[in-house]
């Protein structure tokens, strides 16, 4: 019993802090491109059963610890992205490209390789980006919200360092806790679970501006890093598998207000651990109790959506943003490794989190470009400059070497 009982317990585990640490970012990505209250919630929801769904049946299938989750990353390219030409339609029809783009990548294997071919230094700077306006919301909510923020950022802090998995999830806590206290009007949106569908609608902003950046972002932050966690544990993910299934669940779940799901990076090792289970071959009941946990999640996402609106914006924006801290780190550090490649990535960096919009097409597009084009031409810069050495004839005498 007790060698049944350690991986369902990791599941539940990974679904609690997959789901507290990062919905507040899913809910502000979502009212950050156009949906409304109602259309957020059916968001959340779908994004729920959606990764609840793969991880069920890729975890049965491959009998394999593979962790399904929402595109954190992605909704934080959705905060910082905003409104797009054709509103909410516009987005929605950008969700559902970006799931085909993922089906496709794990059908043409080429297609992933282009993917892969992209600099790392320029995908993480992009990612950095991204994260950087979330993660100063913290240190404008004790500004704005002192007595609010203040407790929030004390437990992280605390948390952050006793118990790190736990940190947001406290702080998230302690932000329910301070709105309900200082909230006497009633929510403005029915807790019952919600469906709300949108047709999608393409336009050529949106699918430049955040279908591609979205395709991207989960790609380089989620999949990539989701299979190098497996691999440290031992494991050899069945990539093509898991991206057609996960596409599959992208697309289908955009008209719901789904963004992108993919293999999980963060909370991947929870189930795929040790704690999870000694023996590796047991893991895989934790990743299909994570699946049927964050499912049953999903069923409160009214609720959450609710108590979202009842905060200040900058509160939750603040959660969102510690829970963004150590990706932001992560992908800080990945940008500037290699020396040759760091003014580049400086470049996509300063672009990326300018937020400028040019043509319709948010600044994760523009600063990619930027970052490819400055290094290319360091690169060309580098070739020409490069020293020739003229060529040796049989008559020229080589000079002797010296030795000491």
């Amino acid at each position: 019993m007790a060698g049944r009982l350690q991986p369902v317990l990791a599941g539940v585990v990974t679904a609690l802090v997959g789901f507290a640490s990062s919905f507040t970012v899913v809910l502000a990505g979502l009212r950050a491109v156009g949906a409304d209250p109602r259309q957020a919630a059916s968001g959340l929801l779908a994004l729920c059963v959606a990764s609840g769904a793969c991880a069920v049946w890729l975890g049965l299938r491959h009998r394999l610890p593979l962790a399904i989750a929402w595109s954190t990353p992605g909704a934080a390219l959705l905060v910082a992205t905003g409104p797009v030409p054709g509103g909410w339609p516009a987005a929605v029809g950008a969700f559902l490209l970006a799931g085909l783009l993922i089906v496709a990548a794990g059908l043409i294997p080429a297609l992933g390789r282009a993917v892969a071919a992209i600099p790392g230094p320029i995908a993480s700077a992009m990612l950095a980006g991204v994260l950087l306006p979330l993660c100063t919301a913290p240190v404008r909510a004790l500004v704005e919200v002192p007595r609010l923020a203040g407790p929030v950022v004390l437990v992280w802090l605390l948390l952050h360092r006793f118990a790190r998995r736990w940190a947001v999830p406290g702080a998230l806590a302690v932000a329910v806790l301070a709105i309900a206290l200082t909230t006497s009007g009633p929510a403005r949106l029915d807790a019952a679970p919600v469906v709300a569908l949108t047709a999608p609608a393409w336009t050529l902003p949106a699918v430049v501006g955040l279908a591609l950046p979205l395709f991207l972002v989960t790609m380089a932050a989620q999949n990539v890093p989701g299979v190098a966690v497996l691999a440290g544990y031992g494991y050899r993910a069945p990539l093509g598998s898991a991206l057609r299934v996960t596409g599959l669940a992208t697309a289908l779940g955009a008209p719901a207000g789904g963004h992108a799901v993919n293999l999980a990076a963060i909370t991947a090792a929870l189930a795929a651990g040790p704690d999870a289970h000694p023996d590796p071959d047991r893991r895989w009941i934790a990743s299909v109790t994570a699946g049927i946990g964050l499912a049953l999640l999903g069923l409160g996402a009214g609720v959450a959506t609710a108590l979202v609106l009842l905060s200040p914006p900058v509160l939750v924006e603040a959660v969102a943003g510690l829970a963004l801290l150590g990706a932001l780190a992560g992908a800080v550090t990945a940008a500037v490794a290699q020396p040759d490649a760091r003014e580049a990535a400086v470049v996509t960096f300063v672009v990326t989190a300018s937020g400028v919009s040019l043509l319709g097409v948010g600044g994760a597009f523009w600063g990619l470009v930027a970052g490819c084009l400055m290094l290319l031409l360091f690169r060309r810069r580098a070739v020409v400059s490069a020293p020739v050495e003229p060529p040796r004839t049989e008559s020229a005498p080589s000079l002797p070497s010296r030795t000491g």
